[in-house]
């Protein structure tokens, strides 16, 4: 714990690098032997070859993180003359009459497409009975898609809640997040973006086609459903979801057993049987 505190943090003063082809995770001289790795050397873990499949995760992991650190040094050395031939190649590119637009200052605008991947019922808040202010709990429809306009300065979080602010989504930020979505070599891949990315800058850097990038919202992949960061309103609507839903089961369930019972009922009195 120590060791990760201090590399976290970058009070790091006397340091070690791990020996391991391919590793280079650094700590403490003093905390060296408090810790254990778990490296990937070579196609194999602790020796072991991966499977092909594992080996894919592996690479997609580590393209994904050389992509982000790349698209950091590249957004920190391009110069205004870089960003404006850029912008020119993007506009021209473009099909569509979503262009981007550089400023005097070096900052830019422009539009990007989002798919809303949302598998929970999001809280929406609306007009109820008499004018009063409600809130309701619905699905939004999977693979439907919005255009946002937003400036080169804009974050991934950012870029999150003027998502909610458009549908008056309820829902704390929070519980989304942003994911890039791109080919490589005929395989599609998905990335989550972390809070402080650029969405508009992966937009320039790529170009408008969406066969190359594009971007998808779906909620926090945390693996259990955190169900504290729920108000109390919210989870007393996915109680009513879910008992409709039992309903609308239970009304299905019997209808089925109800059509098989008067089946039975016409075969035995066909055959002369009781019925």
């Amino acid at each position: 714990m120590g060791a990760a505190f201090c590399k976290l943090y970058g009070k790091i003063t006397q340091q070690v690098k791990h020996q391991s082809a391919g590793c280079k995770y650094t700590c403490h001289a003093q905390c060296r032997d408090q810790v254990a790795l778990d490296c990937h050397r070579n196609g194999s873990i602790n020796g072991c070859p991966l499977s092909p499949l594992a080996q894919d995760h592996l690479n997609n992991n580590q393209s994904s993180h050389s992509d982000v650190e790349k698209g950091k040094e590249l957004r920190t050395h391009l110069t205004y003359e870089d960003i404006r031939q850029k912008v020119e190649q993007y506009n021209t590119q473009s099909r569509d009459h979503f262009k981007m637009t550089l400023n005097t200052n070096g900052m830019y605008t422009g539009f990007i497409k989002v798919q809303l991947d949302l598998r929970r019922p999001i809280t929406v808040k609306g007009g109820g009975a008499g004018g009063v202010k409600g809130q309701e709990a619905f699905y939004l429809p999977r693979g439907s898609i919005n255009t946002l306009h937003i400036s080169s300065t804009n974050t991934v979080r950012q870029v999150i809640e003027a998502l909610l602010r458009k549908f008056t989504v309820a829902d704390n930020p929070a519980k989304f997040a942003l994911f890039k979505r791109f080919s490589r070599e005929d395989q599609v891949y998905t990335c989550k973006l972390s809070e402080e990315e650029h969405p508009l800058f992966l937009r320039l850097v790529a170009g408008p086609s969406t066969d190359t990038l594009s971007f998808v919202l779906k909620e926090q992949q945390t693996g259990e459903v955190m169900w504290d960061a729920f108000s109390i309103p919210e989870l007393q609507n996915f109680l009513r979801i879910l008992e409709k839903e039992e309903q609308d089961q239970i009304c299905s369930m019997t209808r089925r057993y109800n059509a098989y019972r008067e089946k039975l009922e016409e075969a035995m009195r066909a055959t002369g049987g009781p019925g």
